[in-house]
């Protein structure tokens, strides 16, 4: 029989616990068909576009894919070209709930932007873009604002590590992640800040250890002895390297029968409800979109009619070539807000945040500024490497964007998650597949 009748066939016979149970004369014989995944086998000529080939975007492509769907990521640059996804500090943070928009951040914000080797910047020309974000970053920074993050990110985060199972299990990972925990360290400055941290997670239920001088020596012989206390967190894993990761699970997408443009889209939309991409010449029609791109979605969601407050965060790394060994796992020095990471380049010294927008050239002084600080950590290091600067999408409430459009069913996004977009990604795809598939859910996405 033809796919359509087919699907007549089982639309009529579905049953009430999702089995679909057909008999079927078919040459003079009886023939049963049961289909466990009706559903998937109903996704199959649905055509899915996705704008960004990041881990959001092909997180959300392969577990699409897992449900049937056809999909296909348009992008202006080739996955893991100097994006968010290859520069990032390559942590799997399930604990990392809690947010920026916290009163004690709020509190601190002057001292970090006069201070050089603080983790805070700003571009000068770009302060009155950021006044509408920073004013809503304000009024986000309450104690209720700060719990209703942490409670909706750690629901997220508690399934990120076996989302990405889901993924891992059908590649070759060849020793990309170490499961080595993660560490943070402080000196006796600013405690008010971790007591805080500490017992948010406490009270979420997020597993942590405190650690003291003698067991931080212990774990990291290599750091300075600058640190009075921190805690660490087992469970943890970090990226040798998070683009040859990324570059296997968009492998895996085209493996199953996905299609990549390398094209930029500039707008989109609606031949009735169905979105279509448009490039300078270009024209690409789908059933259902997301919109993945990250800093750079708030572009298209603007002509979409919606004013998200999406804005950037600039991050920058730098590597030392063939020092991962002073360091197992990665370490975040919390007062000065920048962490290390042993990876297959070195050692990639990560952080700061620099508003700053998007067409903004790098700062020298961020360099200079992450320079120093992993000296301040480890002493003599060599000549550093490959300095890089990305774009972090972020909220004024530290809460990603995701789901469908308010203006157009068939349009949903998946951006903004801010410091967590590597570790949220797979999560991501298959919060947001499970959404484009109408299937029900325990999360609370409200």
């Amino acid at each position: 029989e033809t796919i359509d009748e087919l699907k007549l066939l089982l639309s009529d016979n579905l049953a009430e616990d999702g089995m679909v149970h057909v008999r079927k004369s078919l040459m003079n014989k009886s023939v049963h068909l049961s289909f466990s995944n009706y559903k998937d086998f109903m996704n199959k000529d649905i055509k899915v576009g996705i704008v960004g080939a990041g881990i959001q975007g092909v997180s959300n492509a392969l577990f699409l894919q897992k449900k049937g769907f056809k999909v296909t990521i348009f992008d202006r640059d080739n996955p893991g070209t100097q994006s968010a996804s290859y520069g990032n500090a390559g942590h799997f943070s399930p604990y990392a709930s809690v947010p920026l928009n916290r009163p004690d951040v709020l509190a601190d914000v002057p001292s970090m932007l006069l201070s050089s080797s603080g983790p805070l910047a700003l571009k000068w020309n770009y302060i009155p873009k950021m006044i509408p974000w920073f004013v809503r970053f304000i009024m986000n920074s309450t104690t209720k604002n700060m719990m209703h993050t942490a409670k909706n990110m750690h629901q997220i985060l508690d399934l990120a590590l076996p989302a990405y199972d889901e993924l891992f299990d059908e590649i070759d990972l060849e020793g990309l992640v170490e499961n080595k925990g993660i560490l943070y360290i402080w000196n006796d400055q600013d405690l008010k800040s971790r007591e805080l941290e500490i017992n948010i997670r406490n009270e979420l239920g997020v597993e942590q250890q405190l650690v003291n001088k003698a067991e931080i020596h212990d774990l990291e012989p290599h750091i300075k002895p600058f640190y009075h206390a921190g805690v660490y967190y087992p469970y943890a894993k970090h990226a040798r390297n998070p683009r040859k990761i990324l570059l296997k699970l968009f492998d895996l997408f085209l493996k199953k029968g996905g299609k990549f443009n390398k094209v930029n889209i500039n707008d989109i939309n609606f031949d009735g409800e169905k979105p279509v991409f448009k490039t300078d010449n270009q024209s690409f029609i789908f059933d259902k979109a997301v919109i993945a791109c990250g800093a750079f979605s708030k572009k298209l969601t603007d002509n979409l009619g919606e004013r998200i407050p999406l804005d950037t965060e600039r991050g920058y790394h730098v590597h030392f070539k063939g020092c991962d060994h002073l360091l197992n796992r990665p370490v975040i020095f919390s007062n000065r807000g920048f962490g290390i990471t042993p990876m297959e380049q070195g050692l990639r010294v990560v952080g700061t945040v620099e508003f700053g927008g998007l067409d903004n050239p790098l700062s020298k002084s961020r360099v200079k500024n992450l320079i120093n600080n992993a000296k301040y950590m480890l002493g003599d290091l060599p000549e550093h490497e490959d300095e890089w600067l990305g774009f972090r999408p972020s909220l004024p409430d530290f809460l990603p964007v995701m789901g469908p459009s308010k203006n157009h069913k068939n349009i949903f996004y998946c951006f903004g998650h801010h410091h967590l977009g590597w570790t949220l990604g797979p999560i991501s795809g298959k919060i947001i597949s499970g959404m484009i598939a109408n299937e029900n859910t325990n999360l609370d996405l409200k």
